[in-house]
């Protein structure tokens, strides 16, 4: 099973139908201002700059989108239990989500956070740079999903520790942690901190074992590719050669003919 099913960010298949492929790339770009949006919102909301009643109304058309891309897709696909498997952070999202759920619960202001973690993975799933990114090594990719965890984690975390009320410190925190650094300098103390804390390092790991290997592919890659095109252009030129003799040779059957 490859990683994007295991993580829930398949999406559709390369062997499914046309329709399908169309929608799900008509849908990126709403999709990711949505994905977008969630993060920004959970702060606007924690800082009291929007309503409550303006929230409320943000988090069903969120909630919606997800709702309606999910029916749409699962609609148009052939496989439609193979779909729903490779993409079930969708059926996470939805399920766990729906804001009418919320008012039943005590646990309405966990099920808000876990948007957040949700709002990354959605952002690998939609954003064509990063799935490209987890095929081929691309460093200016990795380095730019770098730069927007730091920025994205280094607001979230003023939200949910206090004693980081900082933006500017909270991404300090943040690209140390996804370093691996850890100075100790800035350091979450509540429980809600220290578990996205440790988020952040698990993916930090990752994301800075896949910058290591860009960065080496980015130094041999130059090599590489030019050895292909100097592969290509002899190719093309044994082709040419091929072509003007199998011309010669007829010319000269055909000479031989006629006389």
């Amino acid at each position: 099973m490859k990683i994007v099913h295991m993580l829930g960010i398949a999406g559709v298949a390369a062997n499914e139908h046309p329709a399908a492929r169309r929608w799900a790339k008509r849908l990126e770009w709403p999709m990711l201002c949505v994905a977008l949006w969630i993060p920004l919102q959970w702060y606007l909301e924690e800082t009291h700059v929007i309503s409550t009643a303006f929230a409320r109304t943000s988090d069903w058309l969120v909630w919606l989108a997800f709702f309606v891309e999910t029916v749409l897709l699962s609609s148009l696909v052939g496989d439609k239990q193979a779909y729903l498997r490779g993409n079930w952070t969708n059926l996470v999202i939805i399920v766990g989500g729906m804001p009418l759920l919320w008012q039943f619960t005590p646990l309405v202001g966990l099920l808000r956070s876990f948007r957040l973690v949700l709002a990354v993975v959605i952002l690998v799933r939609l954003s064509k740079s990063v799935r490209i990114l987890l095929s081929r090594h691309h460093l200016g990719s990795t380095l730019a999903a770098a730069f927007i965890t730091m920025v994205l984690s280094g607001i979230i975390i003023t939200r949910i520790e206090p004693s980081i009320g900082d933006v500017w410190d909270g991404m300090w925190w943040a690209w140390v942690t996804m370093a691996t650094v850890g100075y100790g300098d800035i350091v979450p103390h509540t429980g809600a901190g220290r578990l996205f804390g440790s988020l952040l390092v698990l993916f930090g790991v990752v994301l800075l074992s896949l910058l290591t290997a860009n960065m080496a592919a980015f130094f041999i890659g130059s090599d590489v590719e030019k050895v292909g095109r100097e592969e290509k252009e002899a190719e093309q030129i044994l082709r040419e050669i091929s072509a003007r003799l199998e011309r010669i040779e007829r010319l000269l059957n055909e000479r031989g003919k006629d006389n």
